[in-house]
């Protein structure tokens, strides 16, 4: 190829490589990848930019953050689904026995432990390397009331149904990358669940309010637990389902609930005293829709949101 064709081709890559970063946003600045790993179950890297530090899992459709800290406010919860998680307390504000399941970079069972230091704090995570970045990244360490169990959620609460072990707050927190594990969708899976809770313990389950699985997994919970909260903000695709095995409380004593708890929560950056107001009962699903079973959990679905 003629010199003259490879400095006019080389000026035409740098002018366009030029237009390229004249369009970003003035005062963005990249995120810095801190670590990578691949682990037996997905792609895991750490970013960094300024003080806020972000775990990704690698899906198909791309990066998702799974949790983000500011590491010069660790305590203080950045992603609404995570402060969403916390209106549980609501239903039942004394737990003294917590099973989380699904780790992530431990932002939830951390905020149970400072909230509740004497309470049991049980945490499953299948993914032992999640376990390990949490720790060296993300401030995660277990303590004399908190143990993490490297082990697949389900089978870890049909042996602790087995046992007859009980908890007051349990938390349905696990994602294999593009969404919920299927097995952990399903009405077998929540009678399982059903058999570790007391008439007072309350369930928290994460789900996304943009799925196609929406009117599925709504019909599944309704016909296990009857009413449910269904918890959405607008400024987030999680929708969050809470639920208990007693008749949920009326909205009066969620409000007092809430008054109760706001100080305690100020510090988490969780806005209680909002969340009442947010927990609706109201049917918007497809009630003809079909339940999720072990014979009937579609994968298509779990990859359309």
């Amino acid at each position: 190829m003629p010199r003259q064709s490879i400095v006019r081709k080389s000026m035409l890559f740098v002018s366009a490589i030029s237009a390229l970063l004249s369009s970003v946003p003035a005062g963005v600045v990249a995120a810095e990848t801190i670590h990578e790993e691949r682990s037996k179950y997905r792609d895991i890297t750490v970013t960094e930019v300024g003080n806020r530090r972000c775990l990704l899992f690698n899906v198909h459709r791309g990066d998702r953050n799974q949790t983000c800290v500011l590491v010069n406010d660790k305590q203080r919860l950045v992603f609404d689904y995570t402060r969403m998680s916390f209106a549980g307390l609501l239903l039942n504000d004394r737990p003294e026995s917590i099973l989380v399941i699904g780790l992530g970079g431990g932002s939830i069972p951390l905020t149970f432990a400072d909230l509740f230091p004497d309470a049991r704090i049980d945490v499953v995570e299948i993914d032992e390397a999640v376990v390990s970045v949490a720790e060296e990244f993300f401030f995660f360490e277990e303590t004399e009331n908190m143990a993490v169990y490297v082990d697949d959620g389900r089978p870890f609460i049909k042996r602790a149904g087995i046992r007859r072990e009980k908890y007051d707050y349990i938390v349905l927190d696990a994602f294999s990358g593009d969404y919920i594990p299927e097995h952990m969708l399903t009405r077998e899976f929540l009678d399982e669940v059903r058999n570790i809770m007391r008439p007072e313990s309350v369930l928290v389950a994460n789900t996304f309010s943009t799925s196609r699985l929406y009117d599925h997994e709504s019909v599944t919970y309704q016909r296990a637990f009857g009413e449910f909260f269904n918890f959405k903000l607008p400024t987030t695709g999680n929708r969050i389902i809470i639920t208990q095995l007693e008749p949920l409380p009326p909205r009066a004593q969620l409000v007092e609930k809430a008054q109760s708890f706001a100080g305690r929560l100020e510090k988490y950056g969780v806005p209680i005293l909002e969340y009442p107001s947010r927990l609706s009962t109201r049917v918007d699903w497809d009630m003809s829709r079909r339940q999720l079973t072990d014979q009937y959990a579609p994968a298509n679905l779990l990859r359309g949101k």
